[in-house]
């Protein structure tokens, strides 16, 4: 009997490229091939990773850990600032096989998109050997290796993604997905951060069979809407659809630091480099702002913020600079600072812009 597609599960791929900022610059360097290597800031300052290659994972370094301590971890540890522009281009690369397959791609970030493949004939109709297409694809077009996940829902294929990195797929099949739920630790579900894994610990629960015997009324209780989402989760339960077209209110960055800050000249700095962020993720979206916010949270944990909104646009990242001076020199400054971020808003596509004409046109 021919299973209809709408009772039949669907085929979610997550492809997820192998340490890709580090990746990309050991492609493009032949000489930083086979060396511990990180992209990020200063290891002399307050910088952070932003990707770490394999050969350099094996001390314990990791995205998001100061450049510091993956300096104190691994000396021999080669540093190279990030090139955005070109991890922009790379992914622009690889979103376009992805497209060559199906439309239906939702991009996460420069190196991992969600793909719906449900009811493709291509490849068999496998998305497994879909999965494994666009992985050859990647590495052909790209000279990169990417990992996939497939699986019935986003949650677990994102899981899969990582279960047979670097360069590998893995498969979680409807029937295998109660028994692996089971073993999984909560700190691995979707959407389970720290701070929700350590109230969960405490309630005795620390893997998947445990979060299920949990009921979704306590959840709730516990979690508010979200108890329901990690209830559904633990029963394989995942119908976030793939979402071609996102809908973004914001776009941000933020930065703590290790020791708290009070001189003026550093804390612009740290401003600035959390405006660079933003402003290329901006970017990378095809999204423009009118509306700019700063961040601050002082010592002791509280926190003010001050926005200013343009007729135009915000057209470069040092356009910026003049309005987030005016911001900083309005916020109080009685205790040193531990956080900043800087946030555009008020956000449209790129392409509704009326182009500009110059002088002489």
């Amino acid at each position: 009997m021919t299973i209809s597609k709408e009772s039949s599960p669907r085929k979610i791929i997550h492809i997820d490229m192998d340490a890709f900022y580090a990746s990309v610059e050991q492609r493009d360097f032949p000489e930083l091939r086979g060396k511990p290597l990180v992209v990020g800031g200063d290891p002399n300052g307050r910088g952070v990773v932003a990707a770490a290659s394999y050969e350099v994972r094996q001390f314990g370094v990791r995205s998001a850990m100061s450049c510091y301590e993956a300096r104190r971890r691994c000396p021999e540890v080669v540093f190279v600032r990030p090139r955005f522009e070109v991890y922009r281009a790379v992914s622009s690369d690889i979103r376009r096989i992805m497209h060559s397959l199906t439309p239906h791609v939702e991009p996460l970030s420069l190196d991992e998109a969600y793909l719906d493949v449900t009811g493709l004939s291509a490849h068999k109709g496998s998305a497994t050997l879909m999965a494994n297409w666009l992985r050859v694809q990647i590495l052909e077009q790209t000279g990169l290796t990417a990992s996939a996940g497939v699986s019935f829902n986003k949650m677990l294929a994102k899981i899969a993604s990582d279960i047979n990195k670097p360069n590998g797929t893995a498969i979680i099949t409807p029937k295998d997905a109660d028994a692996f739920i089971s073993t999984l630790p909560i700190e691995r579900f979707h959407g389970i951060g720290k701070a929700t894994a350590k109230r969960l610990h405490a309630m005795g629960v620390s893997n998947g069979a445990d979060l299920r015997r949990v009921p979704a009324a306590t959840m709730v209780e516990e979690f508010g809407k979200r108890g329901q989402f990690y209830y559904d989760i633990a029963h394989g339960r995942d119908e976030r659809p793939v979402k071609s077209e996102r809908t973004h209110k914001s776009v941000g960055s933020e930065t703590t630091f290790r020791d708290n800050l009070s001189d003026n000249d550093e804390l612009r700095i740290q401003i600035y480099e959390q405006n660079a962020d933003a402003f290329s993720q901006l970017h990378k979206k095809n999204l423009v702002a009118h509306t700019i916010t700063l961040k601050i949270k002082y010592s002791d944990f509280t926190q003010i913020t001050r926005s200013h909104t343009l007729s135009t646009t915000f057209d470069s990242a040092e356009s910026a600079h003049y309005w987030l001076d005016k911001l900083f020199a309005d916020i109080p400054r009685e205790l040193p600072i531990r956080l900043v971020g800087v946030t555009f808003s008020s956000l449209l596509p790129s392409t509704q812009l009326l182009p500009q004409l110059t002088l002489f046109e």
